[in-house]
């Protein structure tokens, strides 16, 4: 197993954000931030990933990620974002969307910007009638949040009220929501259906509609291919993995077996999107690899909880796009390794940049790993 730190941190654990790295930045992240869930007292905590001056024989890292700072936030934290450096965009089940600064000069969190019951099922004014707001996604500075109210807000960091609100985006709730460009964004909800809304338009219409056939199974997550932005991921509650191509028709290109319970978060890599992780309430953490140099690697350095399982291919060039988008996945080589070899609780989410993975469970744990591809 490669080098995992655990921290235990008396809190379940529901979303666990990296700080991006500046532009030009060469080395590893160093700084995460985590939401909390089902505590009588949910908190926001950043924490930096350990102790970087010691380093162990293998030039592992070594230390358990220490805490710089945390605050109290109101309900359970739905989903979070970083917006830029400093400042994270927070979801709660409360339907307020939160902007939380932090100060690294003297290691506080304030709350910079709130929007309080962006999200509500009846009145806004009414002291209980809010509903969960259960996505945000950041393009500096535009916000966009999503509910259980069916409503879709588009507000802007500096201005105290929504630039743009759907009321009745959708009839079902919006589970999370990805641009897919600028101007345009796809959420997806809790009917199994994918829909993209042209933020240009004043129409309060999606421009396009898909959906998974058959069964209706609620959609929980999203990501989007960081370099081909038609490629599109989905993870629900029976836990498939889907692919969409959203040039072409209204179903998915693949469905993949994966979990045997609720798929919670999909992530491509952001610079290495041959890799995709998804988390599930099964105690799982899958790393997807679809990269073709798979058969140099030994298949001994992948020793998961389930066991590696390769899927072998008869081409070897074949591209990243294709190896996403075959409609046969167990013809193009894919290998899947359990992250996770002693499954517990819910792995409820992760986030992976550059060489680090960190991901939060129900089992009140944190871990960070920093060598994902070692």
């Amino acid at each position: 197993m490669e080098e995992v730190c655990a921290k235990f941190v008396s809190q379940k654990i529901s979303k666990a954000r990296w700080r991006p790295l500046p532009a030009a930045a060469l080395q590893p992240p160093d700084l995460f931030a985590t939401g909390s869930w089902d505590n009588e007292d949910n908190r926001i905590s950043v924490w930096s990933v350990g102790d970087l001056g010691n380093v162990g024989l293998g030039g592992e890292y070594q230390g358990e990620p220490q805490l710089l700072c945390d605050i109290r936030h109101n309900g359970d934290v739905m989903d979070m974002q970083f917006l830029d450096q400093e400042r994270i965009v927070v979801a709660s089940s409360t339907g307020t969307v939160t902007i939380f600064r932090h100060h690294q000069n003297n290691q506080t969190l304030s709350a910079n910007q709130r929007w309080e019951k962006a999200h509500y099922h009846v009145d806004q004014d009414t002291s209980c009638g809010g509903a969960a707001c259960t996505g945000v996604i950041c393009n500096n500075p535009e916000i966009v949040s999503v509910g259980e109210d069916g409503r879709i807000n588009l507000f802007r960091a500096d201005q105290k009220s929504a630039i743009r609100t759907i009321d009745n985006a959708d009839s079902s709730t919006l589970h999370a929501v990805t641009f897919l460009r600028t101007t345009e964004i796809l959420t997806v909800n809790s009917i199994g259906q994918l829909k993209i809304w042209d933020l240009r338009q004043q129409r309060n219409e999606p421009s396009q509609i898909f959906s998974l056939t058959g069964d209706r199974v609620p959609l929980h997550c999203v990501d989007r291919h960081p370099n081909q932005q038609h490629i599109v991921a989905t993870g629900g509650q029976d836990g498939m993995l889907s692919i969409w191509d959203i040039r072409q028709g209204t179903m998915p290109v693949s469905l993949l077996n994966a979990h045997e319970a609720e798929m919670w978060e999909v992530h491509f890599h952001p610079s290495n999107p041959d890799h995709l992780f998804t988390c599930s309430e099964d105690g799982s953490l899958w790393h997807w690899d679809t990269s073709t140099d798979i058969s140099e690697k030994p298949s001994f350095l992948h020793q998961g909880g389930r066991s590696t399982t390769y899927f072998s291919h008869n081409t070897i060039n074949q591209s990243v796009i294709s190896a996403w988008l075959s409609n046969d996945p167990t013809k193009d080589r894919m290998e899947i390794t359990n992250l996770i070899p002693n499954q517990t609780l819910s792995v409820n989410s992760l986030d992976i940049l550059g060489p680090c993975l960190v991901y939060g469970t129900d089992a009140e744990a944190i871990y960070v790993n920093r060598q994902l591809f070692a």
